[in-house]
């Protein structure tokens, strides 16, 4: 079988090495950027997400893991308050690291990835026999076949941009300030021993009452560093391509059409602050490398692709949307007293309540109650 992968990122570089490894089909990546192209920082990835890696391909994740920063805790900052909750730990890679590791991997079985190439229409693939769209968000896979895969694509309203600092961050940390000039937010983490990602969110008021549409990058990047001046603690941002975007919440009805089929960013999106966009993307990998390992008839392997790994992927993807939406209004969250703004939080995707929260996050927990008496 000759397949074509679209997009060597996370997803579709995984993908390629498991087919190869299992010497199953002949495999084409195609990349229209360059080898070392990324946008943005770090990756996170939430406490345990990367047990399913372990399991799968434990040489992959002895590759990896080494590379990682890692915490216990996180901390929200609210109304100029420190709010631990503890036993929520979260794991941590730079971008651009994480995609050489994969590069290795897929090399290590015998793939070379054709980089800085464009492909315009789907037709210079006729000759392959399978094409995986792992192109992300802006899928020609998904934008060709979108009326056939029941695909949309909707914007959240809040804007974003992911920035670094050399400031070195202990854990996780949200940090929530409110100003005349409206409500920011910003998502900080120590991806590397000397490097942190820092996102910088807010609403769509904020982003027009302060003229953010209008600003260059050089500009918006120093009105943050004056936003956050006390997290930052005279550190200055860096920037990578960090414009202001609005995240888009993709989906589609079906997940294949003929030869091709979705996986990663083309297929789904998970908001940023949950730490599982990657994670979900190479299960996709490995869920579409077993079906087609089992199945030689090709649309039986799509077939069985989509409906053992939808329900699992539905389920995460409804708490990353929770997730989302609480961000939109995370500006009347801030309302609350800090230790009541931690529990919206925490609680924000609807997968865990009081008493999970009991055995995960134990100190918190004492701390709530104690404060509500």
């Amino acid at each position: 079988m000759r397949i074509a992968i679209l997009g060597a990122g996370p997803a579709g570089l995984y993908l390629s090495y498991l087919i190869a490894r299992r010497r199953r089909g002949d495999v084409t990546v195609i990349e229209q950027n360059t080898q070392d192209a990324t946008f943005g920082f770090g990756v996170v990835f939430s406490d345990r997400a990367l047990d399913f890696l372990r399991e799968e391909d434990e040489e992959t994740h002895a590759a990896i893991v080494p590379h990682m920063e890692s915490w216990s805790d996180m901390m929200l900052n609210v109304r100029g308050e420190h709010v631990v909750i503890d036993g929520i730990g979260f794991s941590a890679i730079g971008r651009l690291n994480l995609l050489k590791l994969l590069q290795k991997r897929a090399a290590s079985v015998g793939i070379a990835p054709v980089y800085c190439r464009a492909v315009k229409s789907l037709d210079e693939l006729a000759d392959f026999d399978l094409v995986v769209g792992a192109d992300g968000v802006n899928s020609l896979v998904r934008r060709t076949y979108a009326r056939e895969l029941g695909a949309s694509v909707r914007l959240m309203s809040n804007r974003f941009a992911w920035f670094g600092t050399r400031k070195r961050f202990d854990m996780l940390t949200q940090t929530f300030i409110k100003t005349d000039q409206g409500a920011f937010n910003a998502h900080h983490y120590r991806h590397a021993p000397d490097m942190s990602t820092f996102v910088i969110e807010m609403n769509a008021q904020s982003f027009e009452r302060n003229g953010f549409a209008a600003l260059d990058e050089a500009t918006a990047l120093r009105r943050c560093e004056q936003l956050f001046a006390e997290t930052l603690g005279g550190h200055p941002l860096i920037s990578n391509n960090s414009i202001w975007r609005q995240f888009p919440v993709v989906r589609n009805a079906r997940w294949s059409h003929g030869k091709y089929v979705l996986i990663g960013d083309a297929l789904h999106t998970a908001h940023f602050s949950i730490g599982s966009g990657t994670r979900l993307a190479m299960e996709d990998a490995i869920a579409l490398d077993k079906a087609l390992a089992a199945h030689r008839d090709l649309a039986e392997a799509l077939t069985a692709y989509e409906a053992g790994r939808r329900p699992i992927l539905e389920k995460l993807v409804a708490g990353a949307n929770g997730s989302a939406e609480w961000y939109e209004h995370f500006a009347g969250h801030m309302r609350l007293k800090p230790v009541d703004f931690a529990m919206s939080y925490i609680t924000r995707s609807g997968r865990v309540d009081i008493e999970r929260l009991r055995s995960l996050s134990p100190k918190f927990v004492e701390r709530y109650e104690r404060e509500h008496g």
